[in-house]
């Protein structure tokens, strides 16, 4: 490292020698920062081609890219990016985590994710949320957190809970508590109609939420109401209709039962063909094994705010024949991975056997609401369509503490089987698809692209060298690969350091259309 005196640089931009953009942007930059990269090919989150640069980074902020003499400059440390690739961090568009159980997020930090989207499937903390984020913020986070309210949780805090049509006042209220988040910066917000107490909303009360969203130009992102393959265009249209009045977004796309690229095709369709002056996109994680709470296979009628003692007491024969059937559909009691202790790691048929039951009763006797699990329900053809469609974003729909390997894996997995192994996308594509893609639709500034005043969220890597090690029998396993990883101009790993923290809590712009 050879610092330069300002005296210097004058001398070096007076002479006759031609004056190259760097010694131009010094003499208005000044001269000193914090890190200098160089040697890598970038790619920059557009999708345009790669191309050789180098970049400095002062504070949280990218101050400079383009070819950089270091004999000019003062800076605390180099990083010889040669042979790799440098790439905006990645932007998880649908996670899950506690902040204050987990605020490290060390398994989305490990696979390249600076900045995580929670409040997912209609499901935010139930509190005033403009206090819970400041808290938030106060916290030492591992990634960046953009937040979505969930529709579920106005439901309760408007007092509407289990009620098919809410009255007027509670609408009216439910109004209100969603204004005010989107207010405080959440960017969005989110449903999960095939949870309750979504399930019981229908336009009457969408739609208006829906107005709201749109006036604060945020985006609803939706668990829509029955991913079946029978019943997933019908569901998709619901949410489309929503989306006369704001962004939208299909979340963790998949066809239950579905199979075929053609199908992926057809549903991809439903998308590009909806007439709406707002966006319509998805996000899909790269697996085919889903993962939820195992009411998913109970029936309505057996969920709250029915009591469930009651309803296997008054109708047992009736549920179980419809768990029979459910999980016959689903593939069978071996395609039931639990996730839940005292169940954890087995399937459903291995613990039919061990308890020497139908697995209808082994369900009944857990009930919907004691255990999660994964369910090897989905068509790689299928999925695999779903994730090439250039308005389809990467996210893992993971968390630190789920016994599922996307929320360790998932964006490592697209760069090491999608990119490197089966090239069903160029890198270019999906780093676009993990960086920009998410940043310009969900509404994050400054953010998903490495350009001169943007935030200094960063990934240096090779990708031949990615790997996903999460498996379903061993999920919680780092991804490898990611040599360096900066989250707001600071570097929060390397392979010889531990991780850091330097995440914030975001805010949305206020504005509205």
């Amino acid at each position: 490292m050879k610092p330069c005196s300002i005296f210097l640089l004058i001398l070096l931009l007076s002479s006759c020698q031609k004056v190259t953009p760097f010694e131009t942007f010094l003499t208005t930059n000044g001269s000193t920062f914090d890190y200098v990269i160089t040697g890598g090919t970038i790619y920059d989150g557009t999708g345009e081609t790669p191309y050789s640069g180098d970049i400095l980074i002062r504070a949280d902020t990218i101050a400079y890219i383009g070819n950089i003499d270091t004999q000019l400059i003062n800076f605390q440390q180099h990083i010889d990016a040669s042979g790799k690739i440098i790439t905006p961090g990645f932007i998880d568009a649908h996670a899950h985590g506690n902040p204050f159980d987990t605020p490290q997020f060390e398994n989305f930090l490990a696979m390249g994710v600076t900045t995580i989207c929670l409040g997912q499937d209609g499901s935010s903390p139930n509190a005033a949320l403009p206090d819970w984020m400041e808290k938030v913020a106060k916290q030492q986070l591992g990634t960046n957190i953009a937040m979505f309210v969930g529709h579920g949780t106005l439901r309760y805090q408007a007092g509407i809970g289990y009620t098919q049509n809410p009255s007027k006042a509670q609408l009216a209220k439910q109004q209100k508590l969603l204004s005010q988040a989107l207010a405080s910066g959440c960017f969005g917000m989110t449903t999960g109609l095939e949870y309750t107490p979504g399930t019981f909303a229908d336009d009457s009360e969408l739609l208006p939420l829906a107005q709201i969203v749109g006036q604060h130009n945020g985006l609803i992102m939706s668990h829509v109401r029955n991913e079946d393959d029978s019943d997933i265009e019908t569901s998709i249209n619901e949410l489309l209709r929503q989306g006369q009045y704001c962004n939208v977004q299909v979340s963790h796309m998949k066809s239950v039962y579905g199979k075929g690229a053609q199908r992926g095709k057809d549903l991809l369709e439903i998308l590009e063909n909806t007439s709406t002056p707002y966006t319509v996109t998805a996000d899909v994680y790269p697996y085919t094994a889903s993962y939820t709470g195992i009411g998913i296979v109970f029936p309505k009628w057996a969920k709250p705010p029915n009591v469930y003692q009651e309803v296997v007491r008054n109708r047992r024969e009736e549920l179980l024949a419809f768990l029979k059937k459910k999980i016959e559909d689903r593939n069978g009691p071996e395609a039931t991975l639990f996730g839940t202790a005292p169940y954890a790691g087995k399937t459903l048929a291995q613990l039919a056997e061990e308890q020497n039951l139908p697995y209808e009763k082994v369900l009944l006797g857990i009930g919907p609401n004691r255990a999660s699990g994964a369910y090897f329900i989905m068509d790689e053809a299928l999925q695999t369509t779903i994730i090439a469609h250039p308005k389809v974003m990467i996210c893992s729909d993971g968390s630190p503490t789920m016994r599922h390997p996307r929320g360790y894996g998932s964006f490592a997995k697209i760069i090491e089987t999608y990119v490197q192994e089966r090239s069903n996308l160029s890198l270019t594509e999906a780093i676009r698809k993990m960086t920009h893609l998410p940043a310009q639709t969900i509404g994050i500034e400054r953010r998903g692209l490495l350009k001169k005043g943007y935030f200094a969220d960063l990934l240096i890597f090779n990708p031949t060298e990615i790997k996903a090690t999460a498996a379903y029998e061993n999920p919680h396993q780092l991804a490898e690969g990611f040599d360096f990883i900066f989250v707001n101009g600071q570097l929060v790993r390397t392979p010889t350091r531990p991780f850091g923290s330097a995440g914030r809590l975001l805010v949305k712009k206020k504005t509205s259309t």
